[in-house]
């Protein structure tokens, strides 16, 4: 039997996204972290795109310009190791880590997450396509990409763009989902409390961001004639302002906002709602990705209505239980599947949804996968 990984975790890593925390636990219940070196830069940051001002970006460049020094003296007098794991969001600690990686022989893994090209000028559009900035990005993550010796994205469509947008070969990349915390998103029976009181709660919840498709939501919400369906939405963010006016032009009484709520307290919200909803949005990257709030919806077992994509595909299909995939950008699509969620739950006697599908979903079993394919990986580079 091969000898286990020995992994250190290394680098300015967010754990204040749900990502880098159940990979951190997955590897630790595993027992194959040798250590830690990190430095948590994005702490009380929710949304790196609304950080503005001059002050704020400043104070968040120096926390960097500090922590480097320090992250690379603490590296250099860390355990042996095989490999290095560089968590979300990591594109420069790669680029700082690596020759120092190489001087110790430690392959280098980078929980990419996503791609700073396809968020910032693609999806999000925050920066103009064919710009100077735009190209800029685009060469800085390629080079990125060329340093790290192995790269883990959350599915499999998602390695595919990485891999035609770079030309990286196909035996750099790993996939690990993104899953969920299953210790707190806790699974629950489907309680029928809110169809005695004649009511159908649709939730959706989640930074407004051009990815989630927010504005199908209320397309679909204006649709709904059905009195008992009310629809709660609960988030901010980039496009928070242009929600709010489609609210006021539209003035659906049915809609219900709350600007946020406590990370802690979502599973008891999610558990509320009767049907919750994913993402709807247009862009290449949504058909990409499995976003936290599908993962934690499955971990609660509540009805799912979200978009159909390839990545989606990865984990459920419309055929699984409780599960409806709608296509992309159609309110009336949503409107539709809302309906038939409604009648599914009202007129059958569903108890525990995702049974199988939550069993892989956890920090424990991804960690054992992503530990398999490292270790393939591993020992294919000796």
């Amino acid at each position: 039997m091969a000898e286990r990984l020995k992994i250190l975790l290394w680098g300015t890593a967010d754990f204040g996204k749900p990502r880098s925390r159940i990979l951190r636990q997955g590897l630790q219940e595993e027992g194959v972290l040798v250590g830690e070196c990190v430095i948590d830069v994005w702490d009380r940051v929710d949304d790196k795109s609304q950080v503005k001002g001059l002050w704020a970006r400043l104070r968040l460049i120096l926390k960097w310009v500090c922590a480097y020094p320090i992250l690379v003296w603490k590296y250099l007098r860390a355990p042996r190791h095989d490999m290095v794991f560089v968590a979300y969001l990591g594109h420069f600690d790669v680029l700082v880590l690596w020759p120092f990686a190489k001087m110790r022989g430690a392959t280098i893994v980078w929980d990419a997450f996503l791609s700073l090209y396809d968020t910032i000028v693609c999806d999000r559009r925050l920066v103009p396509t064919g710009s100077l900035r735009a190209w800029c990005i685009k060469q800085f993550e390629r080079l990125v990409c060329a340093a790290a010796d192995v790269i883990v994205l959350d599915t499999v469509a998602h390695a595919d763009y990485f891999k035609t947008q770079y030309s990286i070969p196909n035996n750099k990349f790993v996939s690990a989902f993104v899953g969920a915390e299953v210790d707190i998103f806790q699974a629950q029976n489907i309680s029928k409390r809110n169809q005695i009181a004649g009511k159908c709660r649709v939730l959706f919840y989640g930074q407004f961001i051009p990815l989630h498709g927010i504005e199908f939501i209320i397309e679909a919400a204006r649709l709904t004639k059905d009195p008992s369906i009310e629809w709660v939405i609960i988030g901010r963010g980039q496009e928070t302002d242009k929600i709010q006016t489609i609210m006021k032009n539209d003035n659906i009484s049915s809609v219900t906002f709350m600007d946020w709520v406590e990370y802690e307290q979502l599973p008891e919200v999610i558990a509320k709602a009767d049907i919750c909803l994913g993402v709807f949005g247009k862009s290449d990257k949504a058909a990409r990705v499995i976003p936290n709030k599908v993962f934690q919806i499955i971990a609660v077992g509540r009805p799912l209505i979200t978009l159909e994509c390839p990545a989606i595909s990865e984990l459920i299909s419309s055929n699984t239980p409780g599960v409806w995939l709608v296509p992309a950008g159609s309110g009336e699509a949503i409107a539709r599947a809302v309906e038939d969620a409604k009648n599914w739950l009202w007129e059958g006697d569903q108890e525990l949804l995702y049974e199988g599908v939550r069993a892989g979903i956890s920090p424990k079993v991804i960690a054992q996968t992503l530990i398999q394919s490292l270790t393939e990986t591993y020992e294919g580079r000796c």
